[in-house]
């Protein structure tokens, strides 16, 4: 019997005999996630080291409210389309709020956008682990390249989400003009001066 045919025997009656044992899978799984983790973040590693607003310019700035009360203040940062990649958004905090709240409230506005349930929960999740507790003097900053969006917590990279859906629908709530926030939409996306 040839070498190939038995490996086939071998899969088909043990498919598990072939495998590595626990341990070292577990090990080599890991190491290789973390590779795979490392490589989707290369086009956001020199966040770490350099102004995310660099080459940018300053557009609007407006305030959020919420029941009469301020609940941040936003700038945005773009080249010459205000709502097209490369573009930064800076959230200055005036409230307490939790990070799992920051991410509710963000699916919750990009239900609107048209994603799937599915989808949502899985980018709820996901800034759920990102976005920490904001209170009054700290900001998050949303860096929204073609590939996906990064977010630095008080010039600290807090981690991005490489998915172009995700990053158009994220931002898509302060700039689509479906925003529950049209007073602010206008105050960001006015042209700057000179």
């Amino acid at each position: 019997m040839s070498s190939s045919l038995n490996s086939r025997i071998v899969d088909l009656v043990a498919p598990r005999a072939r495998q590595r044992p626990e341990p070292e899978a577990a090990a080599i799984s890991a190491g290789r996630r973390a590779f795979v983790l490392a490589l989707a973040g290369l086009p956001f590693a020199s966040l770490a080291n350099t102004d995310p607003t660099a080459g940018l310019r300053r557009w609007g700035n407006g305030e959020f409210r919420r029941f009469g009360f301020l609940v941040y203040e936003a700038t945005l940062w773009a080249g010459d389309d205000p709502q097209r990649p490369p573009l930064v958004l800076r959230l200055d905090y005036k409230r307490t709020i939790a990070g799992s709240a920051i991410a509710e409230a963000s699916v919750k506005e990009m239900r609107k956008f048209g994603s799937d349930e599915a989808t949502l929960q899985r980018w709820g999740e996901r800034m759920s682990k990102l976005f920490p507790n904001v209170r009054e003097g700290d900001h998050i900053l949303g860096v929204y390249r073609p590939e996906g969006a990064a977010f630095l917590f008080n010039g600290r990279v807090l981690g991005d989400i490489a998915e172009p859906a995700f990053a158009s629908q994220f931002f898509a709530i302060w700039l689509d003009p479906r925003t529950s926030a049209p007073e602010l939409r206008a105050a960001l996306l006015r042209r700057p001066a000179g």
